[in-house]
């Protein structure tokens, strides 16, 4: 279970927190502009935009869970089981040199490495096929869904049985499942939440009054879930308020995903374990720079895209400034 969010306060932020009942193998990564992506079905690209994200620690393909490149375009995959549905490349229906088929954990690396913008990637969108190919043997293709966001737009990518669905996403918020068609509609139960102190609707011939601050958002929902995290989460981002510089920003950014975070006990897998925040992040997309913190340790580092050597070849981990230097 993941959530993800946008923010725009001058600059433009986003981030997510990553839920799950282990570790990864994560680290923060920069891929730079000359090291070589491979593609199972698509063209190699030898040049592209340079990126930052947690990824899988890989030498041979960084295996991002969300990054954003250099021209400020950012996507993030968010588990989405028993709706993503991957297909057979080729299709053996005669269409494969109209298509752009990418595997489900090609799909980050590939639009921010081609793409600039959102508008720049829905050129690809309307002929995109994402392919059941596992990275390895024993990895099989994890079921997700992406939200892909810039400065002036955002999208979800939904690969469903029926095809590639690509939705406009005012929220900028993405949690998991059920598709982002319910998340849209179930919104609009919540349209009498107010950030300010309620009126009395009740009735008119009724007294009744507000006896404590925040009442105005009774309702709101409390629980790890999906549903009630992307409503949680879309409250509290469209009612943010913060000074418009750096450190507020992030912070604020920060606390926003910690009303959305797993604690751990709170949530109980099938299998016994528990989900909790691994991480939570935040990057600035016209600065480059990662803010990151994990579920032991809630200091916020940084890295920053800008500080490496992007003509290298080679990916590179990214080092962490120290945690008083960040917020």
């Amino acid at each position: 279970m993941c959530t993800c969010i946008t923010y725009h306060n001058d600059n433009f932020y986003f981030g997510r927190n990553l839920d799950l009942d282990c570790s990864f193998g994560e680290t923060v990564t920069i891929t730079p502009r000359n090291f070589s992506l491979s593609f199972r079905h698509e063209e190699m690209l030898t040049h592209h935009y340079a990126m930052i994200g947690m990824a899988s620690a890989n030498d041979r393909f960084p295996l991002y869970a969300e990054a954003v490149n250099e021209k400020g375009l950012a996507m993030a995959g968010l588990n989405f089981p028993g709706n993503a549905f991957y297909r057979k490349a080729g299709g053996g229906d005669g269409q494969r040199a109209d298509r752009t088929e990418l595997a489900s954990f090609e799909m980050i690396a590939w639009f921010l490495g081609n793409c600039a913008s959102v508008a720049e990637a829905k050129m690809y969108l309307d002929r995109l096929s994402v392919t059941d190919d596992a990275f390895a043997e024993n990895m099989p293709p994890a079921p997700l869904h992406w939200m892909l966001a810039d400065k002036q737009a955002c999208v979800v990518i939904e690969a469903v049985r029926e095809g590639v669905k690509v939705y406009d996403n005012p929220f900028g918020v993405l949690t998991n499942n059920p598709p982002f068609d319910f998340h849209r509609m179930n919104m609009n139960n919540y349209l009498n939440l107010t950030a300010k102190s309620p009126e009395n609707r009740f009735a008119d011939g009724v007294e009744l009054r507000a006896f404590a601050q925040g009442m105005g958002a009774a309702g709101l929902p409390g629980d790890a879930s999906s549903v009630s995290r992307f409503v949680r989460a879309a409250f509290l981002k469209w009612n943010s308020v913060a000074p418009k510089e750096e450190r507020a920003n992030v912070s604020q950014f920060f606390h926003i995903l910690d009303a959305v975070a797993m604690v751990r006990g709170s949530v109980i897998t099938e299998q016994g374990t528990y989900d909790i925040t691994t991480y939570s992040c935040c990057v600035n997309t016209r600065t480059g720079v990662y803010y990151y913190k994990t579920y032991d340790d809630s200091r916020v580092r940084s890295a920053a895209l800008f500080d490496a050597d992007l003509e290298s070849t080679e990916l590179i981990p990214a080092q962490p400034a120290k945690a008083q230097d960040c917020i």
